[in-house]
């Protein structure tokens, strides 16, 4: 029996609202964008089945819940998840961000503070394996180990390069320089700290297959970026399925039409 699944096959919900609308959405390997007007349930959906997934990656196909996720493989009781949500989400109340780091400020800053964290271990792991392979001699393999995390660094600062912000890669934390004054990521702007947090999210889960959701993360990124996000995310991690919901013909521009799915047609 798989432990973790690979991905998530075929989402079925009993109803959205009292009673109405059953849901039933055939999911693609990779890429699926939930398409819709406000209040047909776009973020309904996404909710609904990141609950019947507990904070352990427990798949609960609960009746109660009325949610069934069908995963492949088929037997599998887990599956590795993250979600980002837009920039509406409330702030945390004081008490409870001092004592983390005064720094933090809203649940975006939270949600950076604890990548960070993830960052690090991440780092760690890719460091052992780099010394295990050059113990045996693989050159090769050891350079391949830390390509992904330079890409990750490339991108970042090509994306920051207008506000001439650039990452510093002698600190193992993420800091940023900029015209000579070194910034932590609490010291972003909105649409720096969203994007940062995304493909953080993507680099720490060091190429494993997992499910991203992401409920509108485009709110505050710029049309660029919008437009780059989805091919990003998969080129840190190919393994990634990715589950959004978006208003902005931005993010499906660089060829994910055919990965859009109106929530009129999944529903009953």
């Amino acid at each position: 029996m798989a432990k973790y699944a690979d991905y998530i096959k075929r989402i079925e919900i009993d109803s959205l609202w009292s009673g109405k609308k059953h849901v039933i959405w055939e999911l693609n390997r990779q890429v699926n964008i939930l398409s819709g007007i406000n209040g047909m349930g776009k973020s309904t959906i996404l909710n609904k089945v990141v609950k019947s997934v507990n904070t352990n990656g427990d798949i609960i196909n609960h009746l109660l819940k009325g949610v069934k996720i069908d995963v492949e493989p088929a037997d599998a009781t887990h599956i590795r998840f993250d979600i980002i949500r837009s920039l509406d989400s409330p702030m945390l109340d004081n008490e409870t961000l001092n004592m983390v780091d005064t720094r933090i400020r809203s649940a975006l800053d939270f949600q950076l503070f604890h990548l960070q964290r993830k960052y690090l271990d991440y780092q760690v792991n890719i460091g052992n394996r780099i010394i295990a392979e050059l113990q045996t001699g693989n050159t090769d393999a050891a350079q391949q180990l830390s390509e992904k995390k330079k890409r990750f660094q490339d991108i970042v600062d090509e994306l920051f390069s207008e506000t001439g912000k650039k990452i510093v890669r002698t600190e193992n934390e993420i800091r940023f320089s900029q015209i000579g004054e070194t910034l932590v990521p609490y010291q972003l702007s909105s649409g720096e700290k969203q994007i940062l947090a995304i493909l953080l999210t993507v680099l720490v889960e060091d190429n494993q297959s997992y499910v991203l959701f992401m409920d509108e993360p485009e709110v505050s990124l710029h049309i660029e970026w919008q437009k780059r996000l989805i091919d990003l995310c998969i080129e840190l991690n190919p393994n990634v399925q990715i589950i959004l919901t978006t208003h902005s013909p931005a993010v499906v521009m660089n060829g994910w039409m055919d990965s859009v799915t109106e929530v009129s047609d999944i529903t009953l």
